[in-house]
């Protein structure tokens, strides 16, 4: 896949230092930071609590052992992203051995408080007492007594074989551990249209914190229903694939960013893309998934700066569509 080149420290203090990003937004200090680097944040409705709009996803990069190749660099990217001021990393006990490797690497780098701990929980028809364990685990591998989020993955079934079956009882279990404590926020998460149906009667039906789904420029399908309905009903909205399947980079191999991006503080596609997302007004977080820390670098600049407008936003859906 073809990136832009990544971002120097300077590049992301000069991006730094752009105008306010609007009503909604915030700026959280990067306290670990030569130069002391704003980020962009915005809040989760059902609290008030303010998280960068950048986050990182562990599907398909972080399930890694020790001795791996790509091991060392996968903790550089989540020491980096610590380092500039990230907070939310999103895994799952389904994702191989991704949610035990970022467990282990928050621990042995000291910053398991700082980070926003985003994991799932699918058990299938197993059964109450199987969701329990499964989010016991989780537990134990970040080596907490509570658990920032925790979301019902593909509406508690596989992608592949989709049914309303098995939710209410992840839901059941989810809301018991949010009473007692043991969960700050829980939600629900799709990545295909084939379940949007069924995600959006889930989230009509359920008091839910945070909803993951799959949106970019490149799939703008939930713009139809389901982002409407997110603001609605004040439902936090994480979104993943914000590069599709890393398709969009092909589409602008040999292109040149529109001359205007710069005025968002938008310094490479990566960060085009990754704006236009967490631009729109329900989304919260994007997590693009990355195990090179380059990228991750060059990903984190489009949490500094200012976002998109309307009028910037359909700027940008012409830009694609004429490429």
């Amino acid at each position: 896949m073809e990136r832009t080149m990544p971002l120097s420290r300077r590049d992301l203090l000069r991006i730094g230092t752009g105008a306010a990003a609007g009503l909604l937004l915030g700026r959280r200090r990067v306290a670990a930071s030569p130069g002391q680097v704003d980020l962009i944040t915005k809040a989760v409705p059902a609290t008030g609590e303010r998280i960068p709009v950048i986050g990182l996803g562990s599907a398909q990069t972080f399930s890694l052992s020790p001795g791996d190749t790509e091991y060392a660099a996968g903790q550089e990217v989540i020491r980096l992203f610590h380092e500039l001021g990230g907070t939310v990393i999103d895994s799952s006990p389904t994702y191989g051995r991704s949610e035990p490797f970022v467990g282990r690497t928050i621990q042995q780098l000291g910053i398991g408080k700082d980070i926003f701990i985003a994991t799932k929980v699918n058990v299938g028809g197993a059964g109450r007492d199987a969701a329990d364990r499964q989010m016991r685990q989780s537990l134990e591998v970040y080596g907490r007594d509570t658990i920032d989020l925790i979301q019902v993955w593909n509406l508690g079934d596989s992608i592949r074989r989709l049914s309303a079956t098995y939710l209410g009882t992840h839901m059941e279990a989810l809301e018991e551990w949010k009473t007692a404590g043991r969960i700050r926020y829980l939600g629900i998460t799709t990545s295909r249209d084939p379940q949007y149906a069924d995600l959006e009667a889930a989230m009509k039906r359920y008091t839910l914190d945070f909803v993951q789904l799959d949106y970019s420029i490149g799939d703008r399908i939930p713009e139809q229903r389901l982002l409407p309905l997110a603001s609605e009903r004040k439902i936090a909205v994480l979104a993943n694939r914000p590069f599709t399947t890393g398709n969009l980079f092909a589409r602008v191999r040999g292109r040149s960013l529109p001359e205007w991006a710069a005025d968002y503080g938008i310094a490479s596609w990566a960060q085009f893309f990754l704006k236009f997302v967490v631009s729109h007004p329900a989304v919260t977080c994007t997590i693009p998934a990355t195990g090179n820390p380059g990228h991750l670098r060059d990903n984190m600049g489009a949490c500094t700066g200012r976002l998109p407008d309307e009028a910037a936003r359909q700027r940008m859906i012409e830009v694609f569509k004429a490429l």
